[in-house]
Formats: structure tokens, C-alpha cells, sequence
């Protein structure tokens, strides 16, 4: 559903939305996304951004984080933040994810990313789903990241947070490469699970982790044990 009275057109581009609400004094209008969602190793990092529409000319190459190549991603990110009024970063454990469920702790993020921003938002819009419990007006709106900047801009934050993150994690965990394939499911991902087996920044709760874990009853057989009861409890075990 739109907000009442506002009509965004088709051919209103990137910055349609942000345009519609602040004509509307809904304004300003905060973005929502996350990144990792898809891995079965590392963290789920989720941004919020508010743009300041005074300087997003600078914002030409904004998109969907997962259209750009890893160099302009880079550069569009230095961007975001030089002309964001405010954007804030929640990191989620991979432990959490285990413990609570993967969309449990996705709207959980969230909330608390439009919480930390330093400006209050007069509206917020969020990639994909509702966000029960932000204390502002919101949007779930399909494709977000593609078809609002402020999302968009929040995709690049929470993606190349989250990339610096598993490269990171690459120099401690090196038998992995997390460097390459950022902690999603690849041929050589698995290759390397099978050989090593998970480590801690694994998620247990995930079958395809489930299924290499050997139940000798060493300590990782009991972090299984363990997370997978907790999240069978919130009905949200996920499946990589």
C-alpha cells in the first residue's frame, strides 16, 4: 500500500519516493536493508540510510548493491556516506541467527538500524517485507534497493560492511576463503566445510552446516544441539 495521497509514477526514477513523501511533509525519508541473508557463514549486517536531497547529484551511480561490481560498489559507498544526513549499521552474529531464526533477527536488525540513525525519520522504507514495531510510519516496498535510492544507498552500506567484515574474517579463518565468496554457498565454500568442517562463524542451524557436522560429541556437535533447539522453538530454522 501507498501512503495516503501519495501517487509515485513509474518514470519517476531512483528518487521517486523520497520526492513523493517529503511533498507530502512525510519527509525525511530513512531506507532499510540488509546484506548476507543467503550465507551460511558470517554475519547478517543491515543499514539504514537518510539521504540528504540536496546532494544526492553526487549519487549517480546509486543502485542495487548486488548490480555493481565491487569496485564502483566501493566508490558509490564513499558517496553514501559523504551525502547522507544519517545511516547507522546493526551487525548480527552468526550465533543470534542460530539462536533466534534468520528473519527473526532480519526484522530485529532493522528496527534497531532506523533506531540508531541520528535523525528521526518521518518515514521509512523497507526492502522486501513489513517491519512490525518501528516507531515511525513504514513501507515494505518489492525491490526497494531497485526502485528507491535511500534503500538502495542502505544495500551498499550493509553489503560493503559486511564484505570488509569477511575479509576480515578471511586472515583468522584462511581455510575458508571467506574473502572470495563472503561466507556464501559455492563449490568451494562447500569444498572447504567438507575438509574442515564449520567453525564458529558458521550457522549451525543451517542444514547444509548441519549436514557436515559429525556427532562425535565434541563441542561444535553441542553448539549444533544447542542452536538448533532454540531455533526450533521460534520456528525458524532456516535453509541456506
Amino acid at each position: 500500500m501507498r501512503p495516503p495521497g501519495v501517487v509515485i509514477r513509474r518514470d519517476s526514477g531512483l528518487f521517486g519516493y523520497e520526492r513523493a513523501l517529503a511533498r507530502r511533509g512525510l519527509g525525511p525519508v530513512a531506507g532499510v536493508d540488509e546484506a548476507g541473508r543467503g550465507a551460511c557463514a558470517g554475519p547478517l549486517v543491515v543499514a539504514a540510510a537518510i539521504l540528504d536531497p540536496r546532494r544526492t547529484g553526487r549519487l549517480s551511480a546509486l543502485a542495487d548493491s548486488k548490480l555493481l561490481t565491487e569496485r564502483i560498489r566501493e566508490q558509490v559507498y564513499e558517496d553514501v556516506l559523504a551525502v547522507a544526513s544519517a545511516w547507522s549499521v546493526v551487525v548480527i552474529p552468526a550465533a543470534e541467527i542460530d539462536r533466534h531464526g534468520l528473519h527473526v533477527m532480519n526484522v530485529t536488525g532493522m528496527r534497531r538500524a532506523v533506531a540508531r540513525l541520528a535523525i528521526h525519520p518521518g518515514y521509512v522504507l523497507v526492502d522486501g517485507f513489513p517491519v512490525p514495531g518501528i516507531d515511525t510510519p513504514s513501507l515494505a516496498v518489492r525491490k526497494g534497493d531497485r526502485v528507491a535510492a535511500c534503500v538502495a544507498a542502505a544495500s551498499v552500506i550493509a553489503k560493503v560492511a559486511r564484505d570488509r567484515i569477511m575479509c576480515q574474517l578471511d586472515e583468522r579463518y584462511g581455510e575458508y576463503d571467506f574473502a572470495q565468496h563472503k561466507g556464501y554457498v559455492t563449490a568451494a565454500h562447500a569444498a572447504a566445510l567438507a575438509r574442515h568442517g564449520p567453525c564458529e562463524e558458521h550457522r549451525l542451524s543451517y542444514a547444509n552446516v548441519q549436514s557436515l557436522i559429525v556427532r562425535d560429541g565434541d563441542e561444535r556437535t553441542a553448539r549444533l544441539e544447542e542452536t538448533v533447539t532454540m531455533a526450533g522453538r521460534h520456528g525458524a530454522t532456516e535453509t541456506a
